[in-house]
């Protein structure tokens, strides 16, 4: 399996399972209600108080998935009269966040630094406030934001950084915290996953109590849904305290990232540049994208292809994520697999 973003493994991890049944005992299988009725229970305050100490936040606000989150936030923080500043590659539910909002929303090239710069120059002072949103992984490029360079600028031009860690947190940064964490950076409002590294469901915003309490009161998709399940918030404490003590499972994954990254390349694969455990292999037109996806799976390889709309025209592309579950030898062998199918791979 190269196409799981359950990058640690710990979807199938015995402790992690055996905490989900047992708190299924314990809360129930559902809140039943949401959380600004009857849904919320201690549970959920736990769960949102370890995610704030795992991301090096003050406080964490639970939603159903990260889709939710990012539309949550970015429909209900920036008013109309405020200018949102978004990279050209930021996923689907920021996309859709900003255009459920009534802020103006402004793209810039991605993660181009010089251009965010010249937009800000002049757009800033036109706006009441202003946001710059990011991806801090980029799923489909495996490639970092600059948030040094964005954090810099937020301060300089009066903006607000928000950056969405769903692919790096729990496999960057120090015990999992997240590229934020990695990079010294402190954004005013973080947003996370719980179904990626973390093995579970659902998702989570992470600011300060003023920001949170606002979103608590104003995110649609908060307001207007049933809580995440009383187990899932449960087994998430759990699930904290693993990806924590996870250091030999990232190293691991970076290093099966490293080596099918120079792998690839070294037999003339178009890999992307990256240093992250997403490795994009481009290959182009979209039919031989699945031919090659097909005949990885054939030879015990699950390597996705993934075609537009997804990316962009001419630029399908097998997504590698190597997960800690995997061995070395897994690894040389779908770069074997990978060898015996360049005659496919276009001229």
């Amino acid at each position: 399996m190269l196409s799981s973003n359950d990058y640690l493994g710990l979807t199938s991890h015995p402790q992690l399972r055996a905490s989900l049944v047992r708190a299924s005992r314990q809360w129930a299988t559902g809140a039943a209600a949401s959380r600004l009725i009857s849904g919320t229970q201690r549970v959920h305050r736990e769960a949102e108080a370890r995610l704030a100490k795992l991301t090096r936040t003050e406080r964490a606000l639970l939603f159903s998935s990260g889709y939710a989150a990012n539309v949550g936030v970015l429909s209900s923080l920036p008013r109309a009269a405020d200018v949102v500043f978004s990279d050209a590659l930021n996923h689907a539910s920021i996309i859709d966040g900003c255009r459920l909002g009534k802020a103006r929303v402004i793209v810039y090239p991605h993660a181009d630094v010089d251009a965010l710069t010249r937009l800000l120059e002049q757009h800033r002072s036109h706006h009441g406030a202003a946001f710059i949103v990011t991806d801090a992984l980029f799923s489909m490029d495996g490639d970092r934001a600059p948030l040094g360079a964005l954090s810099e600028l937020s301060a300089r031009f009066d903006a607000s950084l928000i950056v969405d860690e769903a692919h790096s947190l729990g496999v960057l940064g120090p015990a999992g915290a997240g590229a934020c964490a990695e990079a010294g950076v402190t954004p005013e409002l973080l947003v996370g996953t719980l179904g990626k590294a973390l093995g579970l469901w659902g998702a989570f915003a992470a600011s300060t109590p003023s920001v949170i309490e606002l979103l608590e009161n104003s995110a649609r998709s908060f307001v207007f849904s049933t809580a995440t399940s009383p187990a899932g918030a449960a087994a998430c404490v759990v699930a904290c305290d693993l990806v924590q003590a996870a250091d030999d499972a990232r190293a691991r994954v970076l290093r099966y990232a490293t080596r099918l990254r120079d792998g690839l390349r070294s037999r003339g694969w178009r890999v992307p540049a990256g240093d992250a455990q997403i490795v994009p292999v481009v290959i182009g037109p979209a039919d031989v994208t699945m031919q090659i996806s097909s005949a990885l799976f054939e030879r015990g390889f699950f390597v996705q292809g993934i075609r537009p709309p997804t990316v962009p025209q001419g630029t399908s592309r097998l997504r590698l994520a190597p997960m800690a579950t995997h061995s070395d030898s897994m690894i040389e062998g779908v770069l074997a697999a990978f060898r015996d199918l360049e005659r496919l791979r276009p001229s």
